[in-house]
């Protein structure tokens, strides 16, 4: 890989260093998808509790001002009223954020959580214990919740890449309600290149819509993606 790909790469993941290995781990057969999930989890997990701000706990290394900036994106998805699951929720911060910014344009969005890490659910909880009863430790692949969502936020990175096509139907035939939307992202994707939107719509949806935003490095745009489940 070249140093300019490399930069573009870690523009986009800013731990690819830790977590690639892992993925090719696993496209390699040395590893079970059981072995591919604790292993992102060590990593991820160690990062975002160490995290020095909470932003940085939440996935996102810079400001607080960039974070709004950033993950405010999401908005571009949330057409109304409803329920909000957050998949990888983290501490719990984006929650929060979706809810506020619904607020301000005037909307009632309620927030959930579904999180990997128990400890990282319980540092959501411990953040926000209004919705303490909201947040659940669990793998989101494969999980049934109690009740199903009118917007479910989630990140194809959660799963190896050959059961990304089954995670998504699975989210939208089990979490998503009828009437809802799934939204992917917020994703760094390289510039002019909608590769997950390509990937929705090569599965089976002909209904994905995009809004993408501009990225401090040159070759890479931010990105949310969406669909409606009918």
């Amino acid at each position: 890989m070249s140093d300019l790909d490399r930069s573009v790469e870690l523009a986009k993941e800013r731990g690819y260093d830790a977590l690639a290995p892992i993925d090719e781990a696993f496209e390699r057969g040395e590893i079970t998808q059981d072995e591919w999930h604790a292993r992102i989890l060590a990593v991820v997990e160690s990062a975002y509790l160490s995290a020095t701000t909470e932003q940085m706990g939440s996935g996102h290394s810079g400001t607080r001002e960039e974070w709004e900036e950033s993950r405010g994106l999401i908005m571009e998805a949330i057409d109304g009223s409803g329920t909000f699951l957050d998949v990888g929720c983290a501490n719990g911060l984006l929650m929060a954020s979706v809810e506020r910014w619904s607020r301000e344009r005037r909307l009632v969005v309620d927030p959930y959580g579904v999180e990997i890490s128990p400890r990282l659910a319980a540092l959501a909880r411990s953040r926000y214990p209004q919705w303490r009863d909201r947040i659940w430790a669990a793998n989101a692949d494969g999980w049934r919740p109690p009740m199903r969502f009118q917007f479910v936020r989630t990140g194809l990175e959660y799963v190896p890449v050959g059961r990304r096509e089954t995670f998504v139907r699975d989210l939208v035939e089990n979490v998503v309600a009828p009437g809802g939307r799934l939204i992917v992202g917020k994703n760094n994707e390289n510039r002019g290149e909608s590769k997950i939107a390509h990937c929705l719509r090569s599965w089976g949806w002909s209904d994905v819509q995009e809004a993408r935003r501009p990225h401090a490095h040159p070759g890479v745009e931010i990105s949310v993606v969406w669909l409606e489940h009918l």
